[in-house]
């Protein structure tokens, strides 16, 4: 069963906050699937992470962009994993069917938005309840902040 990481956005938006996320994925030598809610969102984030400056290179695609299987990161609004990646980020809400097919999840959220934090807590306790060992994660002053 996957580690799954609740991470609570409160300083800055996912494009802001998934950039380091996913440096540290590629650095630990893991690929990942960014699951999105919406195509618009996969658009947007696509062309985020090409601006990065830190990391200084994201390197990403597409179902749209060729050799999706040689993607370190995918990002995709179905569930696919074409490069076999091991790390899944859930933005905008998005589940994933089979989260046993990936060993850790991170699931980001906007924790300015009520709606948003209440069905992360729904997730959570889904999770827990469901025998994952979970995290919950905090923007703070200084970083990420390790809550529960």
């Amino acid at each position: 069963m996957p580690e799954i990481g609740f991470y609570q956005l409160t300083r800055m938006d996912v494009a802001a906050a998934l950039p380091a996320l996913l440096g540290r994925t590629l650095a630990a030598g893991e690929k990942a699937v960014v699951l999105c809610g919406t195509a618009a969102r996969v658009a947007a984030l696509d062309a985020a992470l090409w601006l990065v400056q830190s990391p200084d290179w994201l390197p990403h695609g597409t179902a749209a962009t060729p050799h999706p299987e040689w993607q370190p990161v995918f990002l995709t609004c179905v569930e696919e994993n074409p490069a076999g990646a091991r790390f899944l980020f859930l933005v905008d809400g998005a589940e994933s069917a089979a989260p046993e097919n990936y060993a850790r999840i991170f699931d980001l959220f906007d924790g300015n938005d009520e709606a948003a934090l209440a069905a992360a807590r729904a997730r959570w306790s889904a999770a827990k309840a469901a025998g994952y060992g979970v995290a919950y994660w905090k923007q703070g002053a200084s970083g990420w902040e390790k809550a529960g």
